[in-house]
């Protein structure tokens, strides 16, 4: 049987495909490459009784190929003095066990982000798969449970529970508690359904906490913090990219006529969450004139994407948009009773007539400024309804 057959280049750019693969070295030596790209030395061989076993040497890049073939060899010289590589075996956990004790440890995040995700496990998963071994639960076993919240319609919700086990099974895997991730042989793209697109698509408003959460994890990106500025000020796409410093007057944004759709001045009461992100952007200005300027050309705005690829990154493609904000900061001004007129003005959905229109510009304000600010506060207000939607 030939032997060391393969080279670090194969192992380096080998590609994950739709099935795991094994490509094999000899001897019983083999790379595993899974679905999503982990790369595994594993070693087969058979046992006292003739029956096959497989045994994980470690993780490729971090074990050479170099280092992999020597474990291999140490195995195989061990056999010949009769010492089985096998381990003795270690008491199962079970899988809610693992979930506890995987987030407990998660201190890179925010306590409400793993409130949340425990929260979601317990809920969904718990029920029927926290007292088996983690190690004994299979793709099959897993997607039973998704495809119940899936069938419940609830399409955000069960990815997020995917990923969270996904992190489980991942770290169960690392402390030998698991011999794979069931989790990552699921695809969400094709497994589950989704909500109807439409062309403005926006969260429901018992989404919106878990969102602004997972906002806050990287709160100094600029992106970031224009999809917030965006939530604060109910304002357009194009409106907040071509902001420009010399259109605000303390806690007032002037948007002028030309870049409004209906072509009339807006103003804009700041609450001040929106004047901290203000402050925060003066701090990074570097001379330009605009608030939101492109990376690496001062003298252009973000680009019109930006904003939508954040979203996309996140997870929410599909389900939400930067002009989202407007469609639920109006359902939820409707639902806390602010006056009517005053929401419309506030989305520059001003009247045809100008004296009414000039009218609202004064009167309406003295609403606004308070609405405004309330719906901030709402909006950093800690999520505590848990993950059901």
């Amino acid at each position: 049987m030939p032997t060391n057959t393969l080279t670090d280049h194969q192992c380096r750019t080998a590609k994950p495909g739709e099935k795991a693969r094994k490509l094999f070295d000899g001897h019983g030596l083999h790379l595993f490459v899974s679905p999503k790209g982990a790369k595994i030395w594993r070693l087969a061989y058979r046992d006292e009784q003739g029956k096959q076993q497989t045994k994980s040497l470690g993780a490729y890049p971090l074990l050479s190929l170099a280092d992999a073939r020597g474990k291999r060899d140490d195995v195989r010289r061990g056999m010949l003095n009769g010492v089985s590589p096998k381990k003795k075996a270690k008491a199962k956990t079970t899988f809610w066990e693992d979930c506890q004790t995987y987030w407990d440890g998660r201190k890179d995040v925010s306590d409400d982000y793993r409130a949340n995700a425990r929260r979601a496990l317990e809920m969904h998963l718990k029920p029927n798969l926290g007292g088996l071994a983690t190690r004994d639960i299979t793709r099959a076993l897993l997607l039973d449970e998704l495809n119940r919240m899936d069938a419940a319609g609830l399409y955000v919700y069960v990815r997020k529970v995917r990923m969270w086990s996904s992190q489980v099974f991942d770290w169960a895997v690392e402390q030998g508690e698991a011999e794979i991730n069931p989790a990552e042989l699921i695809n969400p793209q094709k497994a589950f359904g989704r909500r109807k697109v439409k062309n403005h698509a926006s969260l429901e408003l018992n989404e919106v906490h878990d969102f602004m959460h997972r906002l806050s994890f990287e709160e100094d990106l600029s992106s970031v913090l224009a999809c917030r500025f965006m939530a604060y000020t109910w304002v357009r796409t194009n409106e907040l990219r071509q902001m420009r410093w010399d259109e605000i007057d303390g806690d007032m944004w002037l948007i002028p006529e030309d870049r409004m759709k209906r072509e009339k001045d807006h103003l804009v009461p700041l609450s001040r969450q929106a004047q901290d992100i203000l402050a925060k952007m003066r701090a990074r200005s570097r001379g330009s004139e605009y608030v939101f300027a492109a990376d690496h050309r001062l003298d252009r705005p973000i680009s019109e994407n930006t904003v939508l690829a954040l979203i996309a990154r996140m997870g929410y493609k599909g389900e939400m948009t930067g002009h989202g904000w407007r469609s639920i900061a109006s359902t939820w001004a409707n639902e806390e009773g602010f006056d009517k007129d005053a929401i419309e003005r506030q989305l520059a959905h001003s009247p045809e007539d100008r004296i009414r229109a000039a009218y609202n510009r004064a009167e309406y304000m003295k609403v606004r400024r308070p609405m405004m600010q309330a719906w901030a506060d709402w909006l950093d207000k800690p999520d505590t309804r848990g993950v059901e939607g």
